[in-house]
């Protein structure tokens, strides 16, 4: 019996710790995915770009579950736009379930940075990370001066200096022509040309060269334009080869005349023609010749079979399959004048009242951030549009049956101006110190930026050779552009082409359509130089008048 109770007593004893052991197996771990539930950065918020960030910037990222610290080795990618890696600490918080990034040491000034977390990273159980981490910065500015500090006076002397080089010393070795671009060749341009001639006059008479040494290279470039370039019914093209004068196609139908550009090109000309008004045997000559290569320009044959209007272009293959009319409001009012004027192939009054002004359908009358606009295209369009012509063409006081220029060109500038300071599309660093859209380089390509095609790309060019118009707000651009972004944006020959504070994208181009309307204009709001000279040629004043135009100059 005590035998049985013993018994019964054990086997009890051993189905209760059995049936103990069975009910006390852990449950399998089942690995928990990781993700981010928050990201911030300098302790903000961080879910789109952000702008204007520390140089040392503290990263958390808050997940949802502790992470597996190994996994957390190259897991972490910062880097900055050329997607060069950045030395950063990394390390785990708040009980593994926060990572803590920061640089080791400082990032540069107004530099793009991108943040990426890959798949390898690991919850503490296991799990996948099934977030996405791919968060973009930028840090902020340097506001600290770059340069010693100058006088206005002598800022704007050092600025036409520095630019001029472009076309001096980098202009092409035969021809004497300017390069289309830094990078260009034996590329030239006709119309870049003209404006640096002009940028010439404006050397000679502030110092940077000899009047001597002005001579001797409008005679080269003189020589070359009569007896080397390729012309077609006396226009020229708008590239060539600055060694051979052989025409390069600007595009596939675009090899052969260029009329707008032909007239870029005689506006400089004819401006140093008077500027170059002494009794020396030299300047006879060169004026004579420059005379020559005006009137040989067939303008009357570009209206295309006796039309009512010029027409751009026309190729010795493609004839005239590029049909672009030249009507208006835009850069090309220098065109009709220099046609109107021609003492041997002339255009009629009715010609630019039917085929630039279009009977007055040129005209604007409306308001952008409330300032009139009476020419053109919604809120103006480019400001090449009023730069252009007007490097020549005086448009202090001049009016006609369509506008006061004067009127049009400052407000046109305003409302550029209004456009970065209210800033509608949220652009990073735009302000009154940081406007104008004009044609110019972007990333990739090139545009003709303008409050409707605004890309956050700000020329240079665009507020300083806007000068005449916006005194006050081009020079405090002026000296942000110097003073303030002078290590990224002033460099051998002036200014960059083009700059995004909001891409914290800088080019790395020059070009001649750019670099000479700051030379020239920044003059003509000093001295009037080019618009003296060019409105006291006698083609041009009868021009004006035989069109419509008055101006106290007239």
């Amino acid at each position: 019996m005590r035998f049985f109770v013993l018994y019964t007593v054990c086997l009890g004893i051993f189905f209760t710790a059995c049936s103990k052991s069975e009910e006390e197996k852990p449950e399998p771990v089942v690995p928990k995915q990781l993700k981010v539930n928050r990201l911030l950065l300098d302790g903000e918020e961080w879910n789109t770009i952000r702008y204007n960030v520390s140089r040392n910037p503290v990263i958390r990222i808050f997940f949802s579950e502790p992470v597996l610290p190994s996994s957390i080795t190259n897991a972490v990618n910062l880097t900055n736009k050329a997607g060069q890696a950045i030395a950063a600490n990394v390390v785990l918080e708040q009980k593994d379930s926060v990572l803590k990034i920061q640089p080791t040491g400082n990032l540069d000034f107004l530099t793009f940075h991108r943040l990426q977390l890959v798949t390898t990273l690991k919850s503490a159980s296991g799990g996948n990370f099934i977030s996405t981490v791919d968060q973009q910065f930028v840090t902020r500015i340097d506001s600290s001066s770059k340069f010693p500090a100058l006088t206005d006076d002598a800022l704007l002397t050092k600025v036409q200096e520095q630019t001029f080089r472009y076309f001096w010393d980098f202009g092409h070795p035969v021809s004497g022509m300017a390069r289309e671009r830094n990078s260009s060749g034996d590329l030239v341009t006709s119309g870049g040309t003209g404006f640096g001639i002009m940028a010439l006059l404006v050397g000679i008479e502030r110092g940077f060269i000899t009047r001597q040494q002005g001579l001797e290279r409008l005679q080269t470039i003189v020589e070359f334009l009569k007896t080397k370039a390729t012309r077609y019914h006396g226009a020229f093209a708008h590239w060539m080869n600055g060694a051979t004068g052989v025409t390069i196609p600007f595009s596939q139908k675009d090899n052969g005349a260029d009329l707008v550009e032909t007239s870029f090109l005689i506006m400089g000309l004819l401006t140093a023609r008077e500027y170059f008004d002494d009794n020396a045997p030299a300047a006879i000559e060169l004026r004579s010749r420059i005379t020559e290569i005006y009137e040989a320009v067939e303008w009357d044959w570009f209206l295309r079979n006796n039309g009512d209007v010029l027409f751009w272009h026309w190729s010795p293959d493609f004839g005239w399959d590029m049909n672009l009319p030249i009507r208006g409001w835009n850069e090309c009012l220098v065109t009709y004048v220099l046609a109107a004027g021609s003492p041997t192939h002339p255009v009629s009054k009715e010609v630019y009242d039917k085929g630039w002004a279009r009977e007055g359908a040129m005209k604007n009358g409306a308001s952008y951030y409330g300032i009139n606009l009476p020419l053109g295209e919604p809120y103006g369009g480019p400001l090449f549009l009023s730069h252009y012509s007007f490097l020549g063409i005086n448009p202090i006081g001049l009016k006609d049956a369509y506008a006061d220029y004067e009127v049009q060109n400052r407000n046109h500038a305003r409302i550029n101006y209004q456009h970065s300071v209210q800033n509608p599309n949220r652009f990073f660093g735009y302000s009154g110190s940081v406007w104008g859209l004009t044609a110019s380089d972007i990333p990739n390509g090139y545009t003709a930026s303008s409050p409707q095609n605004d890309r956050g790309i700000i020329a240079p060019t665009a507020a300083l050779a806007s000068f005449p118009y916006t005194p006050d707000e081009s020079m405090a651009a002026l000296k942000f552009y110097y003073y303030v972004l002078g290590d990224k944006l002033f460099k051998e020959y002036g200014f960059i082409d083009a700059f995004s504070l909001h891409n914290a994208w800088f080019a790395v181009s020059f070009l001649a359509i750019d670099q000479a309307p700051i030379i020239v204009m920044i003059e003509n709001h000093r001295t009037g130089l080019c618009w003296d000279l060019f409105s006291a040629a006698p083609e041009v004043k009868a021009a004006l008048r035989k069109l419509g135009f008055t101006a106290p100059y007239l």
